[in-house]
This record gives structure tokens, C-alpha cells and sequence, in this order.
């Protein structure tokens, strides 16, 4: 089975005083679905961010997609993030554009032809449940429903991998039964590689998943 993540004595730090994550070794394989939790503070959030190349590695190697990001060059990078999707806990959505468009962002760096885009943002809108707000602007919802608008731009394009970030922490229960089960489709149907990083795990999921928890600065799999 293929590699979408390595990471072999990786050690994540914002400066030279403080590790925050310590020569951890690290495997995912294509198509699995992978919880990473830890204590506020323990680096869940700081890993998940070397993993899309927004922190380089302090030391040892980290690979992924197949590329490696210890000195990747930003054409690299930007072919790399072409193939992600990534949920972030703020939802990182363009206030000036309507949700429409929001979702549309990916799909257009990736070369979709307008028409092909138009029709998988509709297709996508309907899974959220927000098909009737295609037209109004991220202020204009309520944080469930600007949540559920990112993870639809995040599967938008069809990534390899979707990483995100505490992406039902602070949703009412329908929005975050919505999150999870499109994060589900996405794993079972596409073969998509989902990571996680969440304080807790859902107990209603229907999919078999890793559970890796990090103390100390160090990672491991919990049974």
C-alpha cells in the first residue's frame, strides 16, 4: 500500500529554544483515516502544519504526496497543496466572495473549465444543506454553516488528502453530523486519506481509523 505520509526523526519548532514536536517517526498509508489527538498546547496543530509545508522541519525528513518538504521549492509546494484539502478551525474563507465562489477557489487554480466548477459546487452546496445560500457572503452565516462551507471547498477538488483542524470543535450537532459524514463519504467512496487533529473522537462513526496521540512532543498509536 502507498506512502501518502513519512516522516522519519522529524522534530517541528517556531524557534531554536523550544521543540515542539521531538524525532517522531511517523507512516500513513493511502486511504486511511487517522485521528491525532493531545492536550491543548501538545503540538497536534503544529505537526498538521508541517504537513501541508506551512512549517519546515527542524530536523529529519518528512515526505509527503511524494514530496519532500524539508527544502521544497515553492513550486513544489503549490503542486503539492493542489492535491490537499485542508479544514482549518477559523474556516480561512475570502469575506469579499460569496460562498459560491469560496467554494470555486480550488477547482480554478486546479484548471476546471467555469462550467465543470459551476456544476461540483452545486453538487457540493447540496451536500452541505446550503444550496440556497450559494449566493450570500461568509458574515453572512452562522459558524456551522462557514465550517461547512470550508470542508465543501476543501473536498471541492477531489484532493488525496484532507487534513483538518479541530473541524467540529465548536459546531452545533447538526453541522458537525454533516462534517463527519462527508469526511466519511470522501474516505470510503474516493479513497481519500483523511487526518484529523480533535480533542475527542466521534462514537458513531462508521469507519475503521488509527488513533495516534502525542505527549511530550512525542506520537503514539493508540489501540
Amino acid at each position: 500500500m502507498d506512502k501518502v505520509i513519512m516522516a522519519k526523526n522529524l522534530s517541528l519548532s517556531y524557534s531554536k529554544d523550544e521543540t515542539i514536536i521531538n524525532e517522531i517517526d511517523l507512516s500513513i498509508n493511502s486511504g486511511s483515516f487517522v485521528f491525532i489527538t493531545g492536550a491543548s498546547g501538545s503540538g497536534k496543530s503544529t505537526l498538521l502544519k508541517s504537513l501541508y509545508g506551512a512549517l519546515k522541519p527542524q530536523q529529519g525528513s518528512l515526505v509527503v504526496g511524494g514530496v519532500e518538504l524539508n527544502n521544497v521549492k515553492r513550486s513544489k509546494l503549490n503542486f503539492l497543496r493542489k492535491h490537499l484539502g485542508i479544514v482549518f478551525q477559523d474556516y480561512k474563507l475570502v469575506k469579499e466572495w460569496s460562498i459560491e465562489k469560496n467554494i470555486m477557489l480550488p477547482l480554478l487554480i486546479n484548471g476546471y473549465v467555469k462550467d465543470v466548477a459551476l456544476a461540483q459546487v452545486d453538487k457540493l452546496l447540496k451536500h452541505v444543506k446550503l444550496n440556497h445560500q450559494a449566493g450570500r457572503y461568509p458574515k453572512e452565516l452562522s459558524g456551522g454553516e462557514q465550517q461547512r462551507v470550508a470542508m465543501a471547498r476543501a473536498l471541492s477538488h477531489n484532493p488525496i488528502l484532507i487534513l483538518a483542524d479541530e473541524p467540529t470543535g465548536n459546531l452545533d450537532e447538526y453541522s458537525a453530523n454533516l462534517i463527519w459524514n462527508l469526511l466519511e463519504g470522501a474516505n470510503d467512496q474516493l479513497n481519500t486519506t483523511v487526518i484529523v487533529v480533535t480533542h475527542s473522537i466521534p462514537h458513531n462513526l462508521n469507519v475503521d481509523y488509527r488513533h495516534l496521540h502525542i505527549e511530550y512532543g512525542r506520537i503514539r498509536e493508540v489501540n
